[in-house]
């Protein structure tokens, strides 16, 4: 065995260690705290003015669309099509902090400028996690000129930012894509819209939400845009991990 295998031996035993730990935490049964969070996020969706409710589920109906359509979304070229996985990896990490960054970023301006400013960081921040994810799925080898693969980046959000029972469901999707997507309908307009953004919407992140709440939310913009697209990051990661089949 060269150097090189070894090496690449060593990186794959290391995902693959992260991968099981983090397939764990998506089936895990729901628990307490999960059910007490639900409640503080219907608390929280109360406190919310009906004016920033309807520019949520604009926000989140439009992002929809334009995944599934492909509008407007430039698909980016694989760039590291015959590098090891270790190095697109290190490649795909990096894209991960510069977007982690540019989201903080946008998150603090918005924060700054109040409840006011404070919806039009939603719509600002999904397209910053739109292009991350596109930009994911071409470095792990995946076209998303293919409608099934933009489906397929919609469940990796619900799958980030749900509730325990309603990632449960998403995880076994994702774990079974192959047979999955073959379910799908050939035509994209005979797919039910509605339901896959209503369900973003209906689990949208705790901690977006509060900062949304008028005397809550300013100034939190940074810190919860850097936290969520490193979650999403790191859950999209793993989901493509999946899909490359890696094997001890």
């Amino acid at each position: 065995m060269n150097r090189n295998t070894s090496g690449s031996d060593v990186y794959k035993n290391q995902i693959l260690i992260e991968l099981n730990l983090w397939q764990q935490k998506m089936q895990r049964k729901p628990s307490v705290l999960s059910g007490a969070t639900k409640k503080l996020q219907t608390r929280a969706n109360s406190l919310i003015p009906e004016k920033a409710h309807q520019a949520i589920t604009q926000a989140i109906k439009h992002m929809t669309r334009t995944i599934m359509t492909g509008s407007g979304m430039i698909t980016p070229r694989l760039i590291l099509s015959d590098a090891p996985l270790e190095l697109r990896e290190a490649k795909i990490k990096e894209r991960i902090k510069f977007y982690r960054s540019t989201a903080a970023a946008e998150g603090a301006a918005t924060g700054f400028g109040g409840i006011v400013w404070g919806f039009a960081d939603l719509p600002l921040w999904m397209s910053i996690k739109m292009k991350m994810l596109f930009e994911l799925a071409a470095n792990y080898g995946f076209d998303t000129q293919d409608y099934r693969e933009r489906i397929f980046i919609l469940y990796v959000f619900q799958l980030a930012f749900s509730s325990q029972e309603h990632r449960n469901k998403i995880y076994r999707i994702i774990a079974e894509w192959d047979d999955h997507k073959h379910r799908l309908p050939a035509d994209l307009n005979q797919l039910d819209w509605r339901t896959y953004w209503e369900e973003y919407r209906d689990h949208l992140d705790l901690a977006k939400l509060l900062q949304l709440i008028p005397g809550v939310g300013a100034g939190v913009g940074a810190v919860v845009n850097y936290r969520l697209t490193t979650r999403l990051g790191t859950f999209a990661m793993n989901a493509y991990r999946m899909r490359l089949h890696l094997q001890a």
